[in-house]
């Protein structure tokens, strides 16, 4: 389907022309002009005014404009102007078609007002035919770019759509399994058989983690497309906030430096980053005194952190592993953990352009460290 619509987009683009403005007060200039650069792939549009130049350029997709400065009325220069002004103009691509002297003066106020080249008269037609051969080119990979992100866009609002139907005809079902569990276990009576009681705890269970792993997919999804405003956020009453919410037990303690930055951010990534992190430390804690220690080092360009813990660590053939999908570090029979915890925390960091790591001594504890980028 994809390259479908991918080979689709290419024939559309092929045949569809580019539009090129010129725009002078004497007619044979135009003529002389629409000479030289006409040919197949190209629609030459004239206009003899700075007025009507404006009004074909806000009614059309124009790819460039050559633009004669010595006007009468609106001259070049304000004619670019006005076209930088605008949004739907700002971004064509103005050479200048002049008469006037090579003095810099002239080139500097062309170029403040937004030319990208000038074209000086009398005109090599070698000359002009080259400098709109490259633009022409830099247009046409611009709006192939466009379309490929519009495409881009479509294509992951599609995604959205499906995993969020799909997890709701998955979940639909699994509350109905639920809801079944536990009307079963209030009609079983006062003694009831020991082994029902275990098979209807082990469906709930089975049922509230398939639940939670279809959210988590949710989530992972959403996450690539999601952009939120980024506000200031005090990291150490960040992570203070974070080790409330998860209410570890007391045989658990908390080193917490005083110099964590104040962090200009996406607070609900670095929030997400942080309570992931914490909760697993927690989580695998196999030690009668446990000690988590959040660590900071300010760098020139980012920030790095870390979360040290003392619990049962990592087996080295597994710490490739524990990013991925679905990875947990003990059976699912034996922790309720969906998997996806740490694939959401890498993703997130690796689109702040940051990065993750783990060291891990089997038996001792592990480290796992991120940067974020100032």
């Amino acid at each position: 389907m994809h390259s479908e619509i991918t080979e689709e987009t290419r024939t559309e683009k092929s045949v569809k022309p580019i539009n090129i403005l010129l725009v002078d007060d004497r007619q044979e200039n135009l003529i002389s002009l629409e000479s030289i650069l006409e040919q197949e792939g190209r629609n030459i549009l004239k206009a003899s005014s700075g007025e009507e130049a404006l009004v074909i350029a806000l009614e059309k997709d124009i790819a460039m404009i050559l633009l004669d400065v010595q006007m009468p009325g609106m001259d070049g220069f304000e004619v670019a102007r006005l076209l930088k002004e605008n949004s739907h103009t700002r971004d064509i691509a103005i050479i200048f078609v002049t008469a006037l002297s090579k003095d810099e003066k002239y080139s500097i106020q062309g170029y403040e007002e937004g030319a990208v080249d000038y074209l000086l008269k009398p005109l090599d037609t070698f000359v002009v035919r080259a400098k709109v051969n490259v633009f022409s080119k830099l247009y046409l990979q611009q709006r192939e770019l466009k379309e490929y992100n519009e495409l881009l866009q479509r294509t992951n609002k599609q995604l959205d759509e499906f995993v969020y139907i799909v997890s709701h005809d998955l979940k639909a079902p699994l509350r109905g399994l639920s809801s079944l569990a536990s009307f079963l276990e209030d009609e079983l009576g006062e003694n009831p058989k020991t082994e029902i009681l275990d098979l209807l705890t082990m469906m709930k269970s089975r049922t509230s983690r398939m639940q939670q792993l279809i959210d988590g997919i949710l989530h992972y999804s959403r996450l690539a497309n999601s952009k939120g405003q980024t506000e200031l956020v005090d990291v150490k009453d960040l992570i203070n906030n974070i080790i409330d919410l998860v209410c570890p037990p007391e045989t658990i303690s908390f080193s917490i430096p005083d110099n964590l930055p104040k962090i200009n951010c996406e607070k609900i990534k670095l929030h997400e980053v942080f309570q992931n992190l914490i909760s697993n430390a927690i989580k695998y804690m196999d030690k009668p005194e446990g000690r988590i220690v959040i660590g900071f080092q300010d760098r020139e360009d980012e920030y790095e952190f870390w979360v040290k813990d003392n619990g049962m660590g990592i087996k080295e053939e597994h710490q490739e592993k524990i990013f991925g999908l679905f990875q947990t570090l003990l059976p699912k029979d034996q922790c309720e953990s969906t998997g996806i915890g740490l694939t959401i925390v890498k993703k997130i960091i690796e689109s702040e352009r940051g990065r993750i790591t783990v060291s891990s001594k089997f038996g001792e504890g592990s480290t796992f460290g991120f940067t974020w980028n100032k």
